[in-house]
């Protein structure tokens, strides 16, 4: 699926996920670190921050998760089409995302599409 994906897109990856996997197992670590070769990484900005808080505070992304906030908030702030995650619970959730799309265009950015990579491999097929 991957190199699919980076075939067809610009791929970008957060500093946030550089640091997570980094956790764990360290031969775990080797074989996520090499899917992320070549993956320009997003840097996390004030704007990025600041942007995080509101959605928390807005009660969009609950307290607990709020490096998921940063995710969304950095790409966002980047200008990203898509945000990919497998997180079912509170970001690619129906009832959450559209909350989630339409305070970031509030905040004056183009919100980005959150989905699997599973939804976007179908688009592509």
């Amino acid at each position: 699926m991957w190199p699919l994906l980076t075939a067809q897109y610009d791929c970008y990856v957060s500093a946030l996920v550089r640091e997570a996997i980094e956790r764990g197992d360290p031969e775990a670590a080797d074989g996520r670190r090499a899917n992320l070769t070549g993956l320009i990484v997003l840097a996390i900005t004030e704007d990025a921050r600041h942007l995080a808080r509101a959605l928390i505070e807005n009660r969009l992304v609950p307290s607990r998760f709020a490096e998921d906030a940063l995710h969304i908030a950095l790409a966002a702030v980047h200008g990203m089409h898509y945000v990919l995650t497998w997180n079912f619970k509170h970001l690619n959730n129906v009832q959450t995302k559209g909350k989630i799309a339409d305070f970031i265009e509030e905040c004056g950015y183009e919100p980005p599409l959150v989905c699997s990579p599973d939804e976007l491999f179908r688009e592509l097929s």
